[in-house]
């Protein structure tokens, strides 16, 4: 849906004539100037105020624009810089993207949000919040009951459950430190020729950096056609093992608790899981 006249008003756009995007979460171009729709009111503002500030070596950031009463977020849209690029499979570059990035939020403290336990009516953040938990909390989904989550009923639903289950005992002790870190760096890297690669937002979850570089692995060999070498190349990464089981755990939760999950997108998780059960 296009932004509302009102919306551009406020954000300074009231002239402008917008032109939908493709690769910025439903995000319409405005001139130099991208509105988004929101879906969760607290992390749009949390990121836009991170990305304000935040500096990253050989990483190009989208900084918000602000309304003209100072606002991030108006009428559940946000607005940012535009960057130039598109999301391109340069797997081994995304995770060293990620690497840089996660030096630079390691000093950021925990967002009250992310402590907070997801409860119904379930919106699509708290899928992602629920299946974040299940690949780390003791029994895996433990916390579904809980906050009211209705059972999964697709076959491949339950057959991702099956296997997450499965998984969840191959699990040992990890010492790393949790900190801010991206966990959906896949996908929305956007590269343009040789020009430092771009970021138009940060989805916060609080883990090790590892697993987030394990999220990115995961979602390449599953859907974005990267080669199995993939896995092994950043195996000196921290706990490298732990986290890919974690990570794999963690997309098999949200294929079997998103509603809009696809039966087609289960054979590539399935192989993920099989390759990462041999690397343990």
């Amino acid at each position: 849906m296009e932004p509302p006249e009102h919306v551009r008003a406020t954000f300074g756009l009231r002239e402008v004539t917008p032109i939908g995007l493709g690769d910025w979460d439903g995000g319409w171009r405005c001139g130099d100037v991208v509105l988004s729709p929101v879906a969760d009111h607290a992390r749009a503002a949390w990121s836009a105020n991170v990305r304000e500030t935040l500096v990253v070596d050989g990483l190009r950031l989208a900084h918000p624009v602000r309304a003209t009463d100072g606002r991030y977020v108006v009428s559940g849209w946000r607005a940012d810089t535009f960057l130039e690029g598109t999301p391109e499979p340069r797997h081994d570059e995304v995770v060293s993207v990620s690497l840089r990035l996660h030096r630079a939020t390691a000093r950021l403290e925990r967002p009250r949000f992310l402590m907070q336990q997801p409860i119904a009516p379930w919106m699509d953040v708290d899928v992602f919040v629920a299946a974040d938990r299940a690949a780390w909390e003791q029994v895996p989904l433990r916390s579904l009951k809980a906050g009211g989550m209705l059972p999964v009923t697709s076959p491949d639903g339950q057959r991702s459950l099956e296997i997450l289950t499965q998984l969840s005992t191959l699990r040992k002790p990890v010492q790393s430190a949790s900190q801010l870190v991206h966990g959906d760096l896949f996908g929305t890297v956007l590269f343009s020729g040789t020009a430092t690669p771009g970021l138009t937002d940060i989805t916060p979850y609080w883990r090790p950096a590892s697993w987030a570089a394990g999220v990115i692995v995961v979602d390449a060999l599953s859907w974005g056609g990267a080669d199995e070498g993939l896995l092994h190349r950043w195996s000196d990464l921290p706990e490298w093992p732990q986290m890919m089981l974690r990570a794999v755990m963690f997309r098999l939760a949200v294929h079997a608790l998103h509603p809009r999950s696809t039966p087609e997108a289960f054979p590539g998780l399935a192989h993920t899981a099989d390759m990462v059960r041999l690397l343990l």
